[in-house]
């Protein structure tokens, strides 16, 4: 992965953070950027998060905060360092978003896996989001996106891992 930047993508719940935080965590030098992180983290006041009111300020801001991971992942990645970036992308529009903004090559997974073994991964955590985003599982199933699409029902985090690994070249998009 060395320079890369890899998107991964899945419902709320799948364990798309923990996968690519984990990427980067054992690449040589490795970055990771979470959506709902940098979010959290960068706006101290009047943050409106996804699925809150106003719907078009929370959207707006959704959009900020994706403008400025694919600026510093092109700026991390051209430093050598490999970025892995955890956010739901589940839109042929938006993945387009990032591709131009990225302005480097980019690979894409998307993590699937069955309504229970995401209920049962998002229990086991602090954040509970499964249920309240249950609604965009249409959308993944409509999503016909470039790149790798991988059922991580009953893998592990080194089994998925290692599947991302070895199907590294079909994440090109």
């Amino acid at each position: 992965m060395s320079g890369s930047i890899l998107i991964v993508s899945g419902l709320p719940g799948v364990g798309k953070t923990t996968v690519a935080r984990e990427l980067a965590t054992r690449a040589t030098r490795g970055a990771h950027l979470d959506t709902d992180q940098i979010g959290e983290a960068f706006i101290l006041s009047g943050l409106v998060a996804p699925g809150q009111e106003p719907a078009a300020e929370a959207e707006r801001q959704l959009a900020l905060r994706r403008r400025n991971i694919a600026g510093l992942a092109r700026n991390v990645a051209e430093a050598g360092f490999d970025v892995a970036i955890s956010d739901v992308v589940l839109w042929p529009e938006l993945l387009e978003q990032y591709r131009a903004a990225v302005g480097l090559p980019l690979r894409f997974v998307l993590l699937t896996a069955t309504a229970e073994t995401i209920t049962g991964r998002d229990a086991a955590r602090d954040k509970h989001v499964a249920e309240q985003w249950a609604h965009l599982r249409e959308a993944q199933e409509a999503f016909r996106a470039p790149g790798l699409r991988l059922d991580t029902t009953g893998l592990s985090l080194d089994e998925t891992l290692d599947a991302i690994r070895a199907r590294w070249d079909d994440a090109l998009i």
